[in-house]
């Protein structure tokens, strides 16, 4: 039997954007009204416990989930989205989501397959979990509300500050529990204990069982975290990043610029944080990482434009290049690579990088394609061309007012 913790009911609420709070309690009476039992799991209570915003609401039922996720949904008149294979549901409507999941057990038929998973209850579903701060329960409704199920020390592990374990061969059923252990610990600002650090060590070679699909999206969480700078350099240290290939690899330098990357847009970062750890590869090795990780054709794109732009850093920090030639030699990149040259970059040239960015991008000139014809440029290429020389003469200053705009274009005219 659980220990009661009535005060972490009582600090839910408080942790729920309000949308999510009523949904959940709709849940609660529909489980109540049912004579079930409800359980939040997971990292929820772990966040709840640290007095964190809960960003997942994780439930769990001992029943069939389908029937109470397509009640739930009557009720609060949302979408549902069921996936039969794992018995879990996502009840989604005006702001929340919910995670409905059946109480399951899990066993892997070899290493990093996914798991085959048979209905269970809440104590066996605890003991499929990762780690012991991510094993715990709360229930919600049912017989005791408010009872702690914690049957691995989570709760005392919490206290300590440490990531650990359930079982010596976690990492060996499932590699990608090697990355959370480096994400939760660098986010929470734990310690990996010290059993579980030496497990770490021995499997890291069971990354090579993990799909490249898994893996991309394992460096994409990381690059959407807050810490991300700890995350990556945690894994650095314990070698997790080349476990997943070789030429993933930081120096310091590097390092330190990869905790800037929360600086940059979210739908940016994880292209950014694979441009970072390719950024010394060669070509053909970088193609290899790009294949190896499945990555998507904008982090691809990404990791070759930044490789180019490294090879033109000496022109970009030259002392007469002006910003019409540094918009030139860095427009037709994507982004993401000179946002990545921009931190990682040498000192001038990166410097010259954010500039374009923040603002020699947006230069454009006050004429318009109709605006040139009507001053005498010819139709078709022309046109182009004397767009692109009025744009460039904007930006090194050599015109500033529409008025300049105008006697350019009729010298440009002129010329022919």
């Amino acid at each position: 039997m659980g220990r009661l913790r009535t005060r972490l009911l009582k600090r839910l609420p408080q942790r729920l954007p309000e949308p999510v709070g009523d949904a959940l309690d709709a849940t609660v009476s529909l489980m109540e009204r049912r004579g079930s039992s409800l359980f939040l799991a997971g990292g929820a209570v772990r966040d709840l416990f640290l007095g964190s915003q809960l960003v997942d609401v994780d439930l769990v039922v001992e029943e069939d989930v389908k029937a109470v996720a397509n009640e739930l949904a009557r009720r609060l008149r949302a979408n549902v989205v069921l996936h039969p294979r794992f018995g879990t549901a996502v009840v989604r409507g005006n702001g929340f989501r919910l995670d409905l999941a059946r109480a399951r057990t899990e066993y892997y038929t070899r290493p990093g397959a996914l798991p085959t998973v048979r209905p269970s209850t809440i104590e066996e579903d605890l003991e499929r979990r990762d780690f012991t701060i991510n094993a715990m329960a709360l229930r919600l409704a049912g017989e005791r509300p408010g009872e702690l199920i914690d049957l691995h020390g989570g709760e005392r592990d919490l206290e300590r500050g440490l990531v650990r374990v359930l079982h010596g061969e976690s990492f060996q059923d499932d590699a990608t529990r090697i990355f959370r252990a480096v994400r939760y610990a660098g986010r929470l600002g734990f310690r990996i204990e010290r059993k579980t650090a030496a497990c770490l060590e021995r499997d890291r070679g069971y990354v090579e069982t993990i799909s490249g699909t898994r893996l991309r999206r394992e460096f994409e969480r990381i690059a959407a975290e807050g810490e991300v700078g700890s995350i990556v350099r945690l894994a650095a240290r314990r070698h997790v990043l080349e476990a997943a290939h070789q030429e993933l690899t930081l120096d310091s330098r590097k390092l330190r610029a990869v905790s800037r990357l929360p600086t940059l847009p979210m739908s940016h970062r994880n292209a950014a944080l694979f441009c970072m750890l390719l950024a010394q590869a060669a070509p053909l090795q970088a193609e290899d990482a790009i294949g190896r990780l499945a990555m998507t054709g904008r982090q691809a794109s990404a990791v070759a434009g930044l490789l180019g732009i490294q090879r033109l850093a000496g022109e970009l920090a030259a002392a007469d290049a002006k910003p019409s030639r540094i918009a030139e030699l860095l427009s037709p990149r994507p982004v993401e690579a000179v946002e990545s040259f921009a931190l990682i970059g040498p000192a001038r040239a990166a410097r010259r990088a954010r500039r374009y960015l923040d603002t020699w991008r947006f230069v454009r000139p006050q004429l318009d394609g109709s605006d040139l014809r009507r001053l005498g440029i010819a139709r078709g290429p022309a046109v182009g061309s004397a767009l692109k020389a009025l744009r460039a003469a904007k930006l090194d200053g050599r015109v500033t007012t529409s008025e300049e705009e105008v006697a350019l274009v009729r010298e440009l005219a002129e010329r022919g």
